[in-house]
């Protein structure tokens, strides 16, 4: 069903765009038509669509999946999807997502292979970065813990390329918790960290269930979680090179675990 726009449904749409808003209301906003498709084909509820009426009209696919969920769309000019969009130039398509309801317990009980644990993450664009390369490598599930940076929030979910709509993601945990959870459970939790072993030579290690525990981009991880892991493993680099950036150390250590799992076909 296609309406007129109605004032109140936008404003809570915008409002979407701040993290206290978005746990507010456990929904948050998927930018741009090819987005708002794949939410529309995946298994989360879509509560509400906006789009302009050029997208209305041209994108028929888009159109054909709200029909097929029957999600309401609500058309809006061009003006009021700019106060939507977070994007220089918005693409005339939004979808309210609502959260998925998933936590650490439940992940736990499915016998994970892969698990990826991101421990005071500040930056969105590696945050959806590691999302999109934890979906790549096939892993179960990623945990960010609740000093992180929300993976709901715009640049995040742009980053994610998708991705946060395809493997399952944890939220508001505490970190230590989550690594003596994980470990109770019979996965073992590898550190990315540049006092560690060699990854490269940690075969082993590798081909057993794992979480990866990746930290800031500025400080790591501390002394007190990387204690907590099995094992600190490093990325062996030129001496010109001190380390990788958080979202290519992550790619790394993720394809060598998915390597040796099997968790993506490698």
């Amino acid at each position: 069903m296609i309406r007129s726009p109605h004032n109140s449904k936008v404003a809570a749409a915008r409002e979407l765009r701040a993290r206290k808003e978005r746990t507010a209301a456990r929904a948050f906003l998927v930018e741009g038509p090819h987005a708002t498709l794949e939410a529309l084909r995946s298994d989360h509820v879509v509560r509400e669509l906006f789009l302009t009426p050029d997208v209305a009209d041209s994108d028929d696919a888009l159109r054909e999946a709200a029909g097929s969920r029957r999600v309401a769309v609500t058309l809006v000019d061009a003006a009021v999807a700019a106060t939507l969009g977070e994007t220089v130039h918005p693409q005339g398509a939004f979808a309210v997502v609502e959260m998925p309801s998933i936590d650490l317990t439940s992940v736990l009980q499915d016998h994970p292979r892969l698990l990826v644990l991101l421990a005071k993450v500040a930056d969105p664009g590696n945050a959806g970065t590691v999302i999109r390369t934890a979906d790549a490598a096939g892993a179960d599930a990623v945990v960010v813990s609740r000093e992180s940076v929300d993976p709901f929030g715009g640049k995040c979910v742009r980053s994610s390329a998708g991705s946060v709509l395809h493997v399952p993601i944890v939220t508001g945990v505490d970190a230590a918790t989550a690594i003596d959870e994980i470990r109770h459970a019979g996965v073992q939790v590898l550190a990315a960290a540049l006092d560690g072993d060699d990854l490269f030579g940690a075969q082993p290690a590798l081909s057993r269930p794992t979480a990866w525990l990746f930290g800031s981009e500025a400080h790591g991880l501390g002394a007190d979680l990387a204690a907590r892991a099995d094992q600190r493993l490093r990325i062996p680099t030129t001496d010109r090179v001190e380390s990788l950036n958080l979202a290519s150390a992550a790619a790394v250590c993720l394809f060598a675990s998915a390597r040796a799992l099997g968790t993506n076909g490698v």
